[in-house]
């Protein structure tokens, strides 16, 4: 059953760009896209890339080389989405902080811009010995380059939440882990695809991607369309951390 192009094939490709493209108009009727406008814009462009890879993919008129250089193209800019959503993400862990929260959104979006483009580069100009399709193996370079980048700023997200003791927002915490589990298995694949060590069974991996994102999509279903179950506890006043001090100079700074 696992055999490139078996009906789990189909179904693993297309089943969770279905669920995404169900998700954004759900998300979309109830208003939330002025609340995660750039996961939208990655639920929405994510769905549109895989569905034209995959009749890409099916289309025996198409050529291998045409499908990865739609291939790169698509994780270029799909890469830049995601960036503005880990500055969103940053944005809702610190909402009761505004000045904090805008401006390390901006950092995060702007920094992130940039090492997109560095990403690019690396996969642009890297030299490739032996390997017959070049977009093939400067796709992974650029696949594997942006999947470490985006592990450790999930990383920093967690940890800058567990230092600080701050709580997270129940819809963002479900696509922070989302995109934690995702990005975490795609940078262990994609290193292990570009290093050639399974190119014989390279399948595998893409199965293993394929399957890991349709656990991510309903993880994010099970978080943004579930209800929040709201505990009933007394109003406890939190200690006031480096954070508050921080974000009342920054507003002073910027009201000057």
């Amino acid at each position: 059953m696992l055999q490139p192009h078996s009906l789990l094939w189909h179904y693993l490709w297309l089943g969770p760009q279905v669920l995404q493209a169900v998700l954004a108009a759900f998300l979309w009727r109830r208003g939330m896209h002025k609340l995660f406008p750039f996961f939208l814009a990655y639920l929405t462009f994510g769905a549109i890339e895989q569905f034209t890879l995959y009749g890409m993919d099916v289309l025996p008129s198409v050529s291998t080389e045409a499908f990865w250089r739609a291939f790169w193209a698509g994780a270029i800019i799909e890469g830049a989405i995601k960036f503005g959503v880990i500055g969103e993400l940053f944005f809702h862990l610190l909402r009761s902080r505004p000045a904090i929260a805008k401006l390390g959104r901006r950092l995060i979006s702007g920094a992130g811009a940039g090492l997109v483009l560095l990403a690019v580069a690396a996969a642009a100009y890297t030299p490739i010995v032996h390997r017959p399709l070049i977009s093939i193996s400067r796709a992974h370079i650029l696949l594997q380059s942006s999947y470490v980048i985006d592990c450790g700023l999930a990383l920093f997200l967690f940890l800058f939440a567990a230092h600080f003791k701050l709580i997270w927002n129940h819809r963002a915490f479900g696509i922070a882990l989302g995109f934690g589990i995702v990005w975490c298995e795609h940078m262990a694949a994609w290193a292990l695809s570009a290093s050639g060590a399974w190119l014989d069974k390279s399948y595998l991996l893409d199965f293993l991607n394929m399957a890991t994102q349709h656990v991510c999509v309903l993880i994010w279903c099970y978080f943004l369309l579930v209800p929040e179950k709201v505990a009933t506890t007394s109003a406890v006043s939190l200690p006031e951390n480096n954070l508050d001090i921080w974000n009342r100079e920054l507003e002073r700074l910027l009201q000057q």
